[in-house]
């Protein structure tokens, strides 16, 4: 498909961590089975702890490089996500009560219009309040 970006290293990223988990049993597994003392599975134990090891820093690295640097965050679709959330409507609940608040939040998913765009479009409260109440900044402690 043209322009279709796919996955693969968060793919590869995946399996390495599936690798991790079955070291990690295989660890867990020795480590029980370790009779009279005498350590006769520390072999296996330090291959795979090893091998993990390896295997998660090269998987990191290589998630870091290819993947996750260089991504910029599109503030104009967060902002709209966030708004989109019905979490937001709970800052009204001292203001126009629940039940109120509940059928904002249901007319918002109804017409995928925001809390903010249907308050403004009853008049339910003015702007400034509006703009203060539903201060996304104010509301996840960033300023």
């Amino acid at each position: 498909m043209p322009g279709k970006v796919n996955p693969i290293i968060p793919e590869v990223v995946a399996q390495v961590a599936a690798q991790a988990i079955g070291n990690d049993a295989a660890v867990a597994v020795a480590g029980l089975s370790g009779h009279l003392e005498l350590n006769t599975m520390m072999p296996v134990m330090g291959k795979n702890i090893l091998e993990s090891i390896e295997l998660l820093a090269a998987a990191c690295k290589l998630f870091d490089e290819k993947c996750v640097r260089g991504i910029k965050a599109d503030k104009n679709r967060c902002r709209r996500y966030a708004e989109l959330s019905p979490s937001v409507a709970t800052a009204l609940n001292p203001l126009i009560g629940y039940d109120r608040a509940a059928a904002l939040v249901k007319e918002a998913k109804a017409t995928g219009k925001t809390i903010r765009q249907l308050l403004l479009e009853k008049n339910l409260l003015p702007k400034k309040k509006i703009d203060e109440v539903l201060d996304l900044k104010k509301m996840t402690g960033k300023s």
